[in-house]
């Protein structure tokens, strides 16, 4: 998915492309005239935009509206599968970054479109296709895979500081401390900034650190002590809550060893 791949619709309501990163690749930030769909087969891809990170989990997916610029960051070997959609194919295609379900029909959608012909006919295949992937895009569950950033300088700081070091105890209080604040107004500044509370901020921040490491190699038990976790089985049952099954059931091949 190079920065100056450019989609030629031909009166097509979306575009797919398939592309295959390795460990390590990276895109700098850029942007299209087009939403984008982009969807990870493999791997982990990191999503940063001016409004925040996003962490795509392999089997997910993140939604970029059209003019987004966003910049790429690749873990593991990712198979990524793009539609590029015109944003005027629906009325109401989501108007915000997300990550997404993709649903097991429209990965078989996506799939599909990649051997359509740019050519076809009214209430073609090609047509039906093209148009029951829009109705699919339209009713894609979000994930909470978001990391929003605040405004502020000194949140903002703080938040990066969080990131560095995951596995710090990121209480309230001692946080607030850092900053010469009482501990209600970080939260309440905190709340305003990023629509999260601090706590779950903190989590969700280590959660997408763990996938990151997670698809990198590392293993389960590793990454839960580097995460701050006292247990193997602490960090398993927040993955559990949040991802719906274990780290271990999520990436098989890391075990907890």
């Amino acid at each position: 998915m190079s920065t100056t791949f450019i989609p030629c619709f031909n009166h097509r309501p979306l575009v797919p492309l398939a592309h295959d990163y390795q460990h390590g690749d990276s895109e700098p930030l850029h942007q299209h005239d087009c939403a984008q769909l982009l969807h990870s087969l493999s791997g982990v891809i990191r999503v940063s935009t001016d409004a925040g990170d996003w962490v795509v989990p392999p089997g997910r997916g993140v939604w970029l509206p059209a003019g987004v610029r966003h910049a790429l960051q690749i873990t593991g070997q990712v198979a990524a599968r793009t539609l590029f959609v015109d944003p005027l194919a629906r009325a109401d295609l989501p108007a915000s970054c997300q990550v997404v379900q993709v649903s097991p029909l429209l990965r078989e959608l996506i799939v599909a479109s990649l051997a359509l012909p740019e050519s076809y006919g009214p209430a073609s295949r090609t047509e039906r296709i093209y148009e029951l992937i829009l109705d699919e895009i339209r009713v894609m569950d979000v994930l909470p895979f978001s990391l929003p950033e605040p405004a502020s300088p000194p949140l903002m700081a703080l938040c990066q500081r969080i990131r560095t070091e995951p596995a710090a105890r990121w209480q309230l209080e001692n946080s607030a401390a850092q900053l010469n604040i009482s501990s209600r107004t970080l939260a309440r500044r905190f709340y305003q900034e990023t629509g999260m509370q601090f706590s779950d901020w903190v989590r969700r921040a280590r959660l997408m650190a763990a996938l990151t490491r997670l698809a990198a190699g590392d293993s389960v038990l590793r990454v839960s002590l580097e995460m701050g976790y006292e247990s193997h089985s602490a960090f398993s049952a927040m993955f559990r809550r949040i991802i719906g099954v274990s780290p271990s059931d999520y990436f098989p091949e890391r075990g907890s060893q």
